[in-house]
């Protein structure tokens, strides 16, 4: 093994300022543009490039293995590269957008999903992956929705500590990626739902609802941390000593490496906190930032600082062996190439046990939102369908940030279907287009160039209309497949208006009008405002980007092969003024539903209901669930436990997962508690006319909250426990927290 002192002891401050910046892949290729292109843009020097440490965005076993033999040829102690990569949901397998993954409240599936993910990338090179992504999510008009698994805290800690445990699974084996948890902290906040905008919290919330994933993935072995675009108390997060120092490396004890967002390290001038490149090197690096990720602030910054005393030499070794020490973890000073072939490459990628794990997610991640005149499911032998609608036949499934993902892979929903309708049953049309002008999409990279649609002229749009509305007319269910174009949701995609598309509204309420039966098949990456549709379907599934398999899930749910268990993971709006709307907001001193005040002097809306139109929690299934018998332990003592049990009665004649959801309310406290709070859940298989008797364990560590200090504070008092299947239907309970 290695020494790393020693190495370090070797190595010149040339090269160990490499060591903490990386580059994008073009910096690596040979060609003769190079120099009076990426290198002469960003402005650094060759000398530069052959010391770097860590490669963005290269992947496939050819590159990296080329990359890496010319890099070594260069290397004078022949430091190997780090290949750092935006796996987030999927390597060439693409599984559901996260905000989907979240949906199927199961951290084991999620698990399953990073550690095949993991294992992909890796067979083609890449060392290390940039998620999870840990961002609390309650605003939708906030594009990055769909990386998060949604609003609640409780719920997004237990699935990134599952991600970072599947990332990181099969790390000693060369087969997995070291995890890099993002971004932190308080990105998913934005103030209007703006990308990139300030973020404005109390540190009571921070530590509450915005920490908790963080620590989570600290404390399941992330080894890398990167830094939030935004301020918080006004300091940028990669400048802000309190989080990169205070917190994670002197409370939480992470010993990993922390790394900047794109280019974020020079976006400190644009904060106005730095007065150019190097000032804005000085106040990343002292803050505890270890990596620069695409400027040459630390490149042509961290020397003269150096030499002028405004960093110390200590601190710049510390960085240094961190890079190091995750190198060394990753094997790559044994084998730079972690054993990765094109072969081996090829042999992972697309397993067919991947591909199946991809259906099942997939399947289960998909939300059913309504369900009347038991539209669905349909028996696909004997049931003439139209599939109308710009998702009909579009591969386009996958979402922004399925980066290595190939779309000609995927199968769409018009292929999905003909596998399972016999012949002359089923007539398919996109009956409109997806939206009336792609211009405002931009581009997004070099990997996300949005592709020159052409839009229907007025006379197609006419015949098309008039060939969707006969198809309606004759078929016995219509499935109107519609939504976002993927670049609506992601990076860099807010949204202040989130209803469809008026033109898609208007062709769904044409087809509704004429059609025996229609179901609304949604594909998008947020949450929606569906009011004005909602009651003119007969049933909405909410399918998300689903990814590769997600077309043959949805046939499964649509058809009755696969009872669908999926619960929202994010509320969905009433209205667009609504929003941010969540389950567990704080209470108000004129609370809605309770008050001494006259109706007018309530804190409500004069125009809209306080509640969401489809609540956190909520989903429906072919089964049916009654829940009854709710017993609660009345009294719990210091180190003690309360039983929760409720009895959960399968009223039909289907089999189905049920999950069942437990929340609290402190009813006094010295902070101010949310109204309901999710504290545990579990999911029950129920045979059909089953009854079984489910029971949850609270213990006083369930009870407590912490203070703007990140105290956690644990007081006596009454406190009321709800189980239900959503958080808004619940049977309640009591118990009292006494010292005797």
């Amino acid at each position: 093994m290695t020494s790393l002192h020693a190495l370090l002891a070797q190595m010149t401050l040339d090269e160990k300022i490499g060591q903490l910046v990386q580059l994008s892949g073009e910096f690596f290729l040979d060609e003769p543009q190079l120099t009076v292109g990426p290198k002469a843009k960003l402005g650094i020097a060759q000398a530069v490039v052959d010391n770097v440490g860590s490669v963005l965005n290269v992947s496939g076993a050819v590159k990296t293995r080329e990359i890496q033999r010319k890099h070594l040829q260069n290397s004078r102690l022949k430091i190997p590269l780090l290949f750092m990569a935006d796996v987030i949901y999927g390597y060439r397998t693409i599984f559901p957008i996260p905000l989907a993954l979240g949906c199927s409240w199961s951290p084991a599936l999620i698990r399953q999903c990073c550690v095949v993910a993991a294992r992909e990338a890796a067979s083609a090179g890449s060392h290390v992956t940039f998620a999870p992504m840990a961002d609390l999510v309650r605003d939708a008009r906030w594009g990055r929705c769909m990386e998060s698994t949604g609003e609640d805290v409780f719920l997004n800690t237990q699935y990134v500590r599952a991600s970072v445990e599947g990332f990181q699974q099969d790390m000693p084996t060369q087969q997995g990626l070291a995890a890099c948890v993002k971004h932190f902290a308080g990105y998913g906040a934005p103030i209007g739902g703006r990308d990139y905008n300030t973020v404005e919290l109390s540190h009571q919330s921070l530590f509450e609802d915005y920490f908790p994933p963080f620590q989570a993935a600290i404390d399941a072995g992330c080894e890398m941390v990167m830094t939030s675009f935004n301020t918080v108390d006004g300091v940028p997060a990669t400048a802000n000593p309190w989080l990169l120092k205070t917190l994670l490396r002197e409370r939480w004890g992470f010993q990993g490496i922390t790394i900047a967002d794109y280019a974020a390290v020079k976006e400190l001038i644009a904060h106005g906190v730095a007065a150019d490149e190097q000032d804005a090197c000085a106040i990343a690096f002292n803050a505890g930032l270890d990596i620069d990720m695409k400027t040459a602030c630390y490149a042509n910054g961290l020397k003269p600082l150096l030499a002028a005393g405004k960093i110390s030499e200590r601190a710049l070794d510390d960085a240094v062996l961190r890079v190091l020490r995750l190198k060394q973890k990753l094997g790559l000073f044994d084998d730079p190439y972690r054993g990765v072939t094109p072969e081996g490459e090829q042999r992972c990628c697309y397993h067919p046990e991947h591909l199946r794990l991809a259906r099942e997610t997939a399947g289960k991640s998909l939300v059913v939102l309504k369900n009347d005149r038991q539209t669905l499911p349909f028996n696909p032998a004997t049931t003439r369908v139209a599939l109308i609608g710009p998702y009909a036949d579009n591969p386009d499934i996958f979402g922004l940030w399925a980066v290595y993902g190939e779309k000609s892979r995927c199968t769409t929903l018009k292929t999905a279907l003909q596998e399972a309708i016999p012949d002359g049953n089923l007539c398919v049309t996109p009956g409109c287009d997806l939206l009336l002008d792609y211009g405002f999409l931009g581009e997004f990279g070099a990997t996300h160039q949005v592709e020159q649609t052409r839009c229907l002229t007025d006379n197609e749009r006419a015949q098309e209309l008039e060939r969707a509305l006969d198809y309606a007319r004759q078929a016995d269910v219509v499935l109107l497949a519609m939504g976002e174009h993927m670049m609506q949701s992601g990076e860099a995609a807010s949204r202040t208006d989130l209803h469809l598309p008026r033109h898609q509204v208007e062709f769904i309420q044409q087809i509704a009008a004429v059609a025996k039966k229609t179901v609304l098949l949604l594909f998008n990456g947020r949450p929606l405002v569906l009011t004005d549709v909602v009651d003119h379907v007969d049933a909405i599934v909410e399918a998300w980007f689903p990814g590769i398999e997600g077309s043959h899930a949805l046939v499964d749910v649509l058809s009755g092969k696969r009872n669908p268990s999926g619960r929202l993971s994010m509320s969905f709006p009433y209205a667009n003024g609504q929003v941010p709307v969540y389950y567990n907001a704080l209470n108000t001193g004129r609370p809605a539903h309770q008050s001494d005040h006259s109706p007018r002097f309530l804190s409500k809306y004069l125009d809209c209901p306080n509640a969401p139109l489809f609540p956190f929690g909520f989903g429906l299934s072919w089964h049916e669930t009654r829940l009854s018998d709710l017993h609660v332990t009345p009294r719990l003592l210091p180190g003690g436990t309360v039983m929760v049990s409720v009895a959960a009665h399968n009223t039909s004649d289907v089999d189905g997962l049920e999950t069942l959801q437990l929340y609290l309310h402190d009813c006094v406290a010295s902070i101010a508690r949310p109204a309901l709070q999710l504290k545990g859940f579990t999911q029950v298989m129920l045979a059909a006319g089953e009854t079984q008797v489910v029971h949850f364990e609270i213990t006083p560590h369930d009870l407590g909250f912490y203070d703007a200090e990140g105290d956690v504070r644990l007081e006596y008092g009454r406190f009321r426990a709800f189980v239900g299947l959503n958080s808004a239907s619940l049977l309640e309970g009591e118990f009292y927290y006494a010292e005797s």
